[in-house]
């Protein structure tokens, strides 16, 4: 692997996931591709594990430091990946087994609780199952899912990382 400091790769994790938000953001707004719950809880993850990231980036701690970012980093990019595993999942699903789709997310946070709400955002509805786009056999929450792997490993490897 490159050696770089452990800011350097802090940084880099910034990078990849503000280009993830970006890509995002261009889906939704260019290709009108509408978000589904689980599409908001990935990129929530997305912006901690970014936000973990450039503070670790910033900061340049210690190796005391430098380890509990790489783990808090980890972590998130982890909870990130078990959501775009439940994703893949559901978009996996046999058509009679996919759940209801649930109205539309401006009007489950006007009107639901927040922990109905929250529910929703982290299980998934029947919009989650539809596959709008892909490359190379793969959709988005695959694609998100392999990142977040990606990112964990670059946060893990600063445990070990003697640059």
């Amino acid at each position: 692997m490159i050696q770089f400091k452990p800011r350097t790769w802090f940084f880099l994790g910034f990078i990849a996931c503000f280009s993830m938000l970006a890509v995002g953001a261009y889906f939704q707004f260019i290709d009108e591709l509408e978000p589904c719950p689980l599409c908001i809880s990935q990129r929530i993850a997305i912006l901690i594990t970014g936000i973990t990231f450039l503070i670790a980036a910033l900061h340049n701690p210690a190796q005391k430091g430098i380890h509990i970012y790489a783990i808090l980093g980890a972590l998130f990019a982890l909870a990130g990946a078990a959501v775009s595993a439940r994703h893949v999942w559901l978009q996996n699903l046999p058509p009679e087994e996919v759940p209801e789709c649930s109205p539309g997310l401006s009007y489950i946070f006007d009107n639901f609780p927040l922990t109905d709400t929250l529910k929703l955002m982290v299980n998934g509805t029947g919009e989650c199952a539809d596959v709008l786009w892909t490359f190379l056999g793969l959709s988005i929450p695959a694609w998100t899912f392999i990142a977040f792997i990606g990112l964990a490993c670059v946060s893990l490897y600063q445990l070990i990382n003697k640059a």
